[in-house]
């Protein structure tokens, strides 16, 4: 937990080593930065992509925090920030025709998200 100049108090949450490729999961973490963590909780759980469920995971995981250490509802806080940085690459060889083999290679990506009250703490 951060706090700021202004009173304003700010929750972290991190999720480290995501199977899924930052590329992939990019414009999915766009759609909800800067916005209420109301809003982002609703279209993350009805959106039908694999790829939001660990992003919904992360969000409802900082508010949680939020809710355990200052009491604060969800109605209380937005996404101050949240990115997308790419993590480890596995690079492994698959089969190919005529005796060949082929590289491939997996991404895996971090997410990073900070929470900011929207209106400055009472009595801090």
């Amino acid at each position: 937990m951060k706090t700021h100049n202004e009173n304003k108090m700010q929750f972290v949450a991190k999720a480290m080593r995501l199977p899924f490729s930052p590329f992939k999961l990019r414009p999915i973490v766009d759609v909800v930065r800067g916005k209420k963590v109301d809003f982002a909780l609703g279209w993350l759980a009805s959106y039908q992509v694999k790829k939001a469920v660990p992003v919904l995971k992360l969000v409802q995981s900082a508010t949680a925090n939020a809710a355990h250490l200052k009491g604060l509802v969800p109605s209380d806080l937005f996404i101050k920030e949240i990115k997308v940085d790419g993590g480890r690459i596995s690079r492994y060889y698959k089969p190919g025709s005529m005796g060949r083999a082929l590289p491939q290679r997996k991404r895996f990506c971090h997410i990073s998200l900070v929470l900011e009250t929207l209106v400055a703490a009472k009595g801090v």
